[in-house]
């Protein structure tokens, strides 16, 4: 895929003449943040300290966890919701996920091989996996964007915000409470102030208290002071 800046400039300009429901937009960024944090933490992991490298190991194999059950996500409620308005409008996608899934067990194992690796063989065996990784990040940062360009025209096209409300909301009530945290762990540092804050004021409306007492705790220890005190000021003024 190469990169088109009038596309990129087209898409800016659609979206600000008439914005619509992403359901991609939040998730993908987590995606993103995921899966960069851990492929440099694989990349200056120290193999020689025993705990370090286990920690990147258990890192990538929770992120490729993290993508398959993403994937299953997609399939199950995203790719049908398109299917019967348009039907074959996700079948190149879920094509690709094919892939992944056989990625995702290549890497489930190298990172499980790199952990049971004799010292004097970490420092190869920790490379190859690192650019196995790269390859992986690589081709999703593609497949993200093919999903968020073409997908959502598919989407937008056929479905009203309210509808599309329903698929992301399904997808949410599907997830078991340490999938949530984890989706929270890696989406809300890294979306803007305003996105931050309505994930926030819907989940204080909407979950219970404790749930998002310990979603707020959490999201504390990943934010800067000033982007705490934005978060806490949006959360007074407008969310109470």
């Amino acid at each position: 895929m190469q990169f088109n800046p009038r596309e990129i400039t087209a898409l800016a300009q659609a979206e600000a003449a008439a914005p619509r429901l992403d359901i991609y937009a939040f998730i993908h960024k987590a995606l993103r943040a995921f899966m960069a944090d851990t492929l440099m933490g694989l990349g200056r992991a120290d193999v020689g300290d025993d705990l370090e490298l286990s920690q990147a190991c258990a890192r990538v194999l929770e992120l490729v966890d993290f993508c398959r059950s993403h994937l299953h996500h997609e399939n199950a409620f995203v790719h049908p919701a398109m299917e019967v308005r348009a039907p074959g409008s996700s079948a190149a996608v879920e094509h690709e996920h094919e892939g992944h899934e056989q990625a995702i067990a290549a890497l489930a194992s190298g990172a499980a091989q790199l952990m049971a690796c004799p010292r004097e063989r970490r420092a190869r065996v920790a490379h190859a996996l690192y650019r196995q990784l790269a390859l992986f990040v690589a081709h999703n940062f593609e497949h993200m964007h093919q999903e968020e360009t073409e997908h959502n025209a598919v989407l937008w096209a056929h479905c009203t915000d309210a509808q599309l409300a329903e698929v992301e909301g399904a997808i949410v009530a599907s997830l078991p409470p340490a999938e949530a945290m984890v989706t929270m762990r890696w989406m809300l540092p890294y979306l803007t102030p305003a996105e931050r804050a309505l994930v926030l004021c819907d989940m204080r409306q909407h979950a219970p208290r404790e749930a998002f007492q310990a979603v707020l705790d959490m999201v504390r220890l990943h934010l800067s002071a000033s982007e705490w005190d934005k978060l806490a000021r949006t959360l007074a003024l407008e969310c109470s």
